[in-house]
């Protein structure tokens, strides 16, 4: 046996009559939903619950497994203390599969658990589940990475493949909310990725368009707020190669936050649907359209930081460089991008070196050496990477907030030798007073601090 059922489906507490006190009638249409999902589910008499929830314990470069034979919670985080869920784990099943994903090098196991008490994406889809199963079922919880789609991919093909080794039958629940962002009244406020963001997803939902769902652009998830993205994606490795029935039963932003219910159920064998090679090889025809525009900027940039991680030695500078690089001295930022997510920042406000070509040069290795935010690039990342270089004009004073424009200007606030700096036409930094707060936070500048402004324009080579 393996996945016998999948679905995506929501966790906002306020479902629950217990905590919503009829505000949960506002979102009927996913409470019916979610009950029809369920009773589906429990009528297929699964063995074990896969459970993916980005409230379980989660990291940047790790897919958490809940150890141990149980594990049990409340909601009174939610000021309802009294309503409990219980689950027994599926311990066979959680150590079949960190074995499977050590022997792969997917990193995935049992470290680092931080809160063995159940979380609210686990807990609410239980809540709808428990009253309808015949006989108990053992659960594997499993938390989200920061890692990419294909690795969140592979790992369900893991869930898939532990399960049909095990004879299980099992049922996989994608725990996540969309968009946090759909109305301005909202507890999150606004933002214009925010609908278009669930229109996608919806859609990708509901004509079980895995490779769509797996290439969402990341700005646009980010914008969004969502927090259900990830699950889906191990759920679309879960049913990888299987001709699928989708169907999109629910979608509500009643309250500002996106809850979408969908259920897939397997109907055979389709080697057509090896979404997870398709994403790779449409990842490798990307990256080789983004080397073949490079210009001279971009191509130097690549080519520095290659050749360090390689050989750890600086690459000497090549003879042919236009003349803008060998003769014009400037300062510039190395950005450098995986999976559509920054992976490194480094740059100069002013010129410190001969000229642009070794600015370029060292500040591309320091990007992917020496960020502190990030691991050191690895050689096995470098075929994913893609980088932009930012050549700054020089920094010019201004007196007042209503000089900058977003599109157009950097930002430079400073405060004595402390001093903090944001690029213009950043994704999802769309007003003055954010780049300048953002900037303040980079400098480690107070909100009420004084500042002197700077503003300063790009060119910026992609």
């Amino acid at each position: 046996m393996a996945i016998v059922a999948a679905m995506a489906v929501p966790h906002p507490p306020i479902i629950l009559p217990e905590i919503g006190r009829g505000e949960e009638e506002k979102i009927a249409k996913t409470t019916a939903a979610y009950r029809e999902v369920m009773k589906r589910a429990a009528s297929l008499e699964p063995d074990t619950v896969v459970i993916t929830s980005p409230h379980a314990t989660m990291y940047s470069d790790y897919f958490h497994i809940s150890p141990g034979e149980k594990a049990e919670g409340d909601f009174g985080a939610f000021r309802c203390p009294e309503v409990r869920i219980e689950a027994e784990y599926d311990e066979a099943f959680s150590k079949a599969l960190a074995n499977a994903c050590a022997a792969e090098d997917l990193p995935a196991g049992f470290l680092g658990e931080r809160e063995p008490a159940l979380d609210h994406g686990t807990m609410i889809p239980l809540y709808f589940l428990q009253p309808e199963l015949k006989k108990p079922v053992k659960v594997v919880r499993i938390g989200l990475s920061g890692l990419s789609a294909d690795m969140h991919y592979r790992l369900g093909q893991l869930i898939r493949e532990t399960a049909g080794k095990l004879g299980r039958r099992a049922v996989f629940i994608a725990s996540g909310d969309l968009s946090h962002k759909l109305k301005a009244e909202g507890p999150y406020g606004f933002a214009k990725e925010g609908p278009v963001f669930d229109e996608e997803v919806t859609k990708d939902l509901g004509q079980a368009d895995f490779l769509s769902l797996l290439t969402i652009p990341a700005d646009l998830a980010e914008g969004a707020a969502e927090c259900g993205l990830r699950s889906f994606w191990i759920m679309a490795g879960a049913l990888d190669r299987q001709a699928v029935k989708a169907e999109l039963l629910s979608h509500e932003g009643t309250f500002g936050v996106g809850y979408g219910v969908a259920y897939f159920t397997p109907e055979g064998e389709d080697d057509a649907r090896n979404i997870g090679r398709q994403l790779h090889d449409k990842e490798m025809r990307d990256i080789a359209a983004v080397r073949e525009r490079e210009d001279a900027y971009v191509h130097l940039a690549r080519l520095s930081l290659e050749t360090f991680v390689r050989s750890h030695v600086f690459l000497p500078l090549p003879k042919d460089l236009p003349a803008e690089l060998q003769d014009r001295r400037a300062g510039c930022f190395v950005s450098i991008k995986k999976d559509g997510r920054l992976r490194g920042c480094i740059g100069t406000l002013a010129p410190g070196r001969r000229n642009l070509a070794e600015e370029i040069l060292y500040n591309a290795v320091s990007a992917g050496m020496h960020d502190p935010r990030f691991p050191q690039v690895t050689p096995e990342e470098l075929p994913r990477l893609v980088y932009d270089v930012d050549v700054l004009s020089e920094p010019e004073p201004i007196d007042s907030p209503k000089q900058l424009d977003v599109k157009r200007y950097g930002v430079i606030v400073q405060n004595g030798e402390r001093r903090g700096l944001l690029l213009p036409d950043l994704a999802g930094v769309d007003r003055v007073d954010e780049q300048i707060a953002i900037a303040r936070r980079k400098g480690n500048i107070g909100a009420r601090e004084p500042v002197q402004l700077w503003r300063f324009e790009v060119t910026r080579h992609v």
